[in-house]
């Protein structure tokens, strides 16, 4: 099972653009349009497997303005630092993400880890230490800026500014990206393939990876999620870790119910401060092992964009 550094060295776009799944959602100038076709789409995947998984880790921590949001009250007086607020961020590169690291090696798989620039540049050695352990890195943008608003070239600088920081220290070029809060502007898409990345994530329109066009290009999209979503769930004061645990599962089962008849992908995200304390990282040690006792899977192919891939057919 190769990953997606591995198939992105294989596989031009134009490549890719010809094995993306037939009867798929797309969109036409970044709109939903129709569905291919009324039949049902194929049990499996190209390679056979039924369901995919896909994993990612947000190395956030370290890039967030001062006094950003935390779990403490909003109501710092101006001119004062949020310290314990800091504090609650450092967590997420002191222990979170080396925990995350530690755990997906004994669980035997590999995520994407969508990285803001300034935070790579600040905790560089653990930046290297992702994609030394075989993860791919996907660019955050430079920083928590809001991106949706930018003109054209700022947004653009804005993008190139976080890529190259993960590249310079990483030596890995992302091809994958997700805005802040997944709020992309109207450009971002057209400056995305302009620079050459390969997909987004930044859509929660569908359970499956699909194409959409852009100025007469495909792109791709590989969906992401906010219901398998640590900082909703849990920062969010919503869940406790085991009620979190329950509802990517039951996420799963539905998703490997429906995946009989048609091809389905489960998302699921964590961040460095939330998803790598003690208790997430049990409850997530819980969901991939019950995952990984299910036929036909195929684990993290988020972190990729595979040969499972099927040719699609443009309205």
């Amino acid at each position: 099972m190769k990953d997606r550094r591995t198939f992105l060295k294989e596989a031009s776009m134009v490549g890719l653009a010809g094995l993306l799944p037939t009867n798929t959602l797309l969109a036409g100038n970044l709109e939903t349009k129709r569905l291919a076709s009324e039949e049902v789409s194929p049990t499996s995947w190209a390679d056979g497997s039924r369901l995919v998984v896909s994993v990612s880790m947000q190395f956030e921590a370290g890039g967030q303005p001062v006094n950003a949001e935390s779990p403490f009250p909003q109501n710092m007086q101006k001119g004062f630092i949020d310290l314990p607020g800091e504090s609650w961020y450092q967590y997420g590169y002191k222990e979170g993400i080396p925990r995350m690291l530690d755990n997906w090696d004994k669980l035997g798989i590999k995520v994407t880890s969508h990285m803001v620039g300034s935070a790579v540049l600040k905790n560089a050695d653990l930046a290297r230490e992702i994609v030394a352990r075989g993860h791919e890195a996907a660019a955050h943008g430079m920083d928590w800026a809001t991106q949706y608003s930018m003109p054209y070239e700022t947004e653009k600088k804005f993008i190139r500014d976080g890529a190259e920081a993960i590249k310079k220290v990483t030596g890995f070029e992302p091809v994958g990206y997700n805005a802040n809060w997944l709020r992309r502007g109207t450009n971002t898409l057209e400056i995305l393939q302009e620079m050459g990345f390969k997909y987004h994530i930044d859509d929660l329109s569908r359970d499956e990876p699909f194409l959409v066009k852009v100025k007469g290009n495909d792109f791709a999209v590989v969906p992401y999620t906010i219901r398998c979503n640590d900082i909703v769930l849990i920062e969010g004061k919503n869940f406790s870790a085991d009620q979190f645990s329950r509802q990517v599962i039951l996420e799963f089962d539905q998703l490997y119910k429906e995946s009989e008849k048609k091809r389905r992908q489960l998302s699921i995200s964590f961040h460095d401060r939330i998803g790598g304390t003690p208790q997430m990282v049990a409850a997530t040690t819980e969901i991939i092992t019950y995952i990984q006792k299910h036929k036909g899977l195929v684990l993290n192919e988020k972190t990729r964009l595979p040969e499972w891939l099927m040719k699609i057919r443009v309205l």
